[in-house]
C-alpha cells in the first residue's frame, strides 16, 4: 500500500510541487512543532500552525455554517495578512490554513501566496472558483494545496449547500486542479445525510481514480445561527467514521487527515493542545473557527508573538477546556464558553452579534471523545507521525480530570416528581 501511495505521488503530481510540499510542509513543519515543544518547556506559547479566515463572503449558503456569509463583506487586507504571516514565520511557522467564507473570493489571495513562497498554504474551498487559469497560477506558485469540500450526491449537495448544481461545479474545480497536477485534497463534513454515500470504500476508490491525493472526514458540528442538529451524528456513527478512517489509512493509497485523535486513538482538540488557533475575517484571534469569541486581534499594536504568549483568554480556554473534556467543547460544554466569555469580557466576533444566545441554545452532545471506545492507529507510519508531531503535548496529562467530565450521552435523571398525597374520602352526612 505504501509503495502504491509513493508511486501515486511521484507520478500524478508536479515534481516541483511535491518537493516543495515535502520541504515546507514536511521538514519545516516538523521543525515548527519542535520549536513549539521547546517553547512549552520554557513556559512560552505560540501555535505552530495558524488558520486564517481571510474573508466572510461566500457564493453558497451551507447548512450549519457559522460564518456571516450574507453580511457586508469583510476581509483581511493583503498588508495585514502578510504582516501576520511574517510574524508567524519569525516564530518558525511554515504552514497556514486559509479559510473563508470562500477564500477565492478574496481579490488578493493569489498575490498573498506569491508574496510568501517560503511557506505552505492549504486552502479550504468549495472549488467553484478554481478554473484552469487559477489552477495554472497555483501550480506556478508551487506552495498551495486546495482542500475542496464535497458534501454528498448531487441532491444532497444542493440541499446541504443551499444552491442548485453545486456538485457539478465542485467537480469541475477538482478536475481543473488535477489537470494542472496540483496536490489536491477533498474534505467532507460528515453528517447523517452523507455518511452512507461518502464514508465508503467506493467513494475513496473514486477519489484515488480521479487523482485526489488526500482526504479529510471531519464531524459535522451543529453550531451557528442555523445549527441543524438533526444532521449531527450519534456516538455510534462517530465511532463508525473513526474506524473507517483508521482502516482506510492502513489499506488505501491515499493520505487521510485526522485532527482529533492521537496515535492510541485518544481524543484531543488541536486548539486546546495549542497546536493551532484561528484568525477571523475581522482579524480577531479566536480559539478555533467555530468559537467566535476573542479579546485580541491581529490589528492590535503589540507583536503577534506577545499577543499569543500573554493572552489570558486563550490560556484560560486551553486550561479550562482541558480540565473537563478531551472532545469539542462547543458540542459538549458550551456553558464553559459562556463562563469564559463573561470572565474575560470576550467580544462576539460575528456580524450577527448573537453568539452568546447561540451557545446557550446548544444541546450538549458527544464529539470525538468516546471514553472506553478508543480506536488506535493500525498504520505504523501514522502512529510514528502522531507520536512525534500530533499529540496533546502534555496538555491533558497536566489538566484533564475525569471527575469533571460530564458525558452528554449519560443524561442526568429527570427530577423525581413530588408524590401525590393520598386523597382520603370523607363521607358527608346525609
Amino acid at each position: 500500500m505504501y509503495l502504491k501511495m509513493a508511486r501515486r505521488f511521484a507520478m500524478e503530481t508536479d515534481k516541483r510541487l511535491l518537493a516543495k510540499a515535502v520541504w515546507m510542509l514536511g521538514v519545516k513543519g516538523l521543525r515548527s512543532i519542535h520549536r513549539h515543544k521547546r517553547r512549552l518547556k520554557k513556559g512560552e506559547f505560540f501555535p505552530p500552525f495558524l488558520y486564517m479566515s481571510v474573508i466572510n463572503s461566500c457564493n453558497l449558503r451551507c447548512q450549519g455554517c457559522w460564518v456571516d456569509v450574507g453580511a457586508k463583506q469583510s476581509r483581511i487586507e493583503l498588508d495585514a495578512a502578510s504582516r501576520t504571516i511574517r510574524e508567524a514565520k519569525a516564530m518558525g511557522n511554515s504552514f497556514f490554513g486559509i479559510l473563508g467564507g470562500e477564500p477565492f473570493m478574496h481579490k488578493d489571495l493569489l498575490t498573498l501566496f506569491e508574496t510568501h513562497p517560503d511557506v505552505y498554504f492549504q486552502v479550504f474551498t468549495n472549488g467553484h472558483f478554481i478554473t484552469d487559469e487559477v489552477a495554472a497560477r497555483l501550480r506556478k506558485c508551487g506552495n498551495v494545496t486546495p482542500l475542496i469540500s464535497v458534501e454528498g450526491s448531487e441532491i444532497i449537495s444542493d440541499t446541504r449547500r443551499g444552491r442548485d448544481g453545486v456538485l457539478n461545479q465542485t467537480m469541475e474545480g477538482i478536475d481543473a486542479a488535477i489537470r494542472n497536477k496540483l496536490l489536491v485534497g477533498v474534505c467532507t463534513s460528515v453528517c447523517k445525510s452523507n455518511i452512507d454515500d461518502l464514508v465508503t470504500d467506493r467513494w475513496v476508490d473514486r477519489l484515488i481514480e480521479m487523482g485526489v491525493m488526500y482526504c479529510w472526514f471531519h464531524i459535522y458540528r451543529p453550531v451557528g445561527p442555523e445549527p441543524n442538529p438533526q444532521l449531527a451524528l450519534s456516538s455510534e456513527e462517530q465511532r463508525r467514521v473513526r474506524q473507517f478512517v483508521v482502516d482506510t489509512r492502513a489499506t488505501k493509497p491515499i493520505v487521510v487527515i485526522d485532527a482529533y485523535h492521537d496515535d492510541a486513538g485518544n481524543a484531543l482538540c488541536p486548539a486546546v493542545t495549542g497546536f493551532t488557533h484561528h484568525i477571523g475575517p475581522w482579524g480577531d484571534i479566536e480559539p478555533c473557527p467555530v468559537i467566535q469569541l476573542a479579546t485580541e486581534s491581529i490589528h492590535d499594536e503589540r507583536p503577534l508573538a506577545e499577543t499569543f504568549n500573554n493572552s489570558e483568554f486563550l490560556r484560560d480556554f486551553r486550561e479550562l477546556t482541558a480540565n473537563t473534556t478531551r472532545g469539542c467543547v462547543i458540542m459538549e460544554r458550551p456553558d464553559l464558553l459562556v463562563e469564559l466569555a463573561d470572565k474575560h469580557g470576550a467580544r462576539d466576533t460575528t456580524a450577527r452579534g448573537v453568539v452568546m444566545d447561540e451557545l446557550e441554545a446548544v444541546s450538549p452532545r458527544r464529539s470525538q471523545y468516546q471514553p472506553g471506545d478508543e480506536i488506535p492507529e493500525r498504520s505504523f507510519v501514522y502512529r510514528w507521525a502522531k507520536k512525534y508531531a500530533f499529540n496533546d503535548f502534555g496538555t491533558y496529562g497536566k489538566h484533564f480530570d475525569t471527575a469533571r467530565y460530564q458525558d452528554p450521552d449519560q443524561k442526568p435523571p429527570a427530577p423525581a416528581k413530588p408524590e401525590t398525597p393520598e386523597v382520603v374520602s370523607i363521607g358527608l352526612p346525609e
